[in-house]
């Protein structure tokens, strides 16, 4: 982070669950933040509560299934933000379906938005980064991307990917005083399970809330220091 004063943060996937908890976790704790999702009015909900705390905010509509869009979408929000100290890639889909049943569209639906997205708004967010001598980069990944459940092959996949992409990223920035995390939640009771067919105990998950707490406190690591990989697990244990 290199604005010590008033440090800004892009979170995709900000207008509900843990992008929501973040970004008002981050707002809470004085940090100006750029909000990205394509539901733009629970997203300028979020803007508003996060401006009442007295930081800047501002919702930016942009569908991050349009990878063709992303890269220069973000640098351009960034530019409007006036640069960026600190990105949170949280936008994902979940997904229940044995490999040998997933359709090749489905696959690249899971692929292309829980890690080519990412991939993009990585690499448009760099540039800036670099301008301002550093940055952090927290990418929301998944236990699945660390252990395989059966009937989650595709998002497994993808999770695992955005591991090995934070990995990669962080080697290729470091010198340039860009820092990397990978932070892999256990089950989390968001909006993602209204639309599976699962018969998971939701009271024993984890909060967005305490996995946003643990994102900020990511952020807010001296800038010596970095957690290379976070896992966090609900305490009743993988769900």
């Amino acid at each position: 982070m290199t604005n010590l004063i008033k440090p800004k943060a892009l979170i995709t996937g900000a207008s509900s669950g843990i992008g929501k908890a973040t970004a008002l976790e981050f707002a809470k704790a004085g940090i100006d933040v750029a909000l990205v999702s394509r539901s733009m009015d629970k997203l300028t909900a979020v803007a508003e509560a996060s401006v009442a705390t007295g930081v800047k905010a501002k919702a930016y509509e942009l569908d991050l299934a349009n990878l063709d869009q992303v890269q220069e979408q973000i640098k351009l929000i960034a530019a409007d933000f006036g640069g960026i100290d600190i990105l949170v890639n949280n936008a994902g889909i979940g997904y229940i379906g044995t490999l040998s049943e997933t359709p090749l569209a489905d696959w690249l639906t899971v692929i292309n938005l829980n890690l080519t997205s990412v991939f993009q708004c990585i690499v448009g967010i760099l540039p800036t980064m670099r301008h301002r001598g550093g940055g952090t980069i927290i990418n929301v990944a998944s236990i699945a991307g660390k252990q395989q459940f059966p009937g989650w092959g595709a998002y497994s996949v993808s999770k695992a990917g955005l591991i090995a992409l934070s990995k990669t990223v962080a080697v290729e920035e470091r010198d340039r005083g860009i820092r990397v995390t990978a932070i892999c939640p256990g089950a989390v009771d968001t909006e993602l399970w209204d639309a599976l067919d699962s018969d998971f105990d939701r009271k024993a998950m984890l909060t967005p809330q305490i996995v946003a707490q643990t994102i900020l406190h990511t952020a807010l690591l001296p800038k010596q220091a970095v957690i290379d990989e976070l896992i966090l697990m609900p305490s009743a244990g993988s769900l």
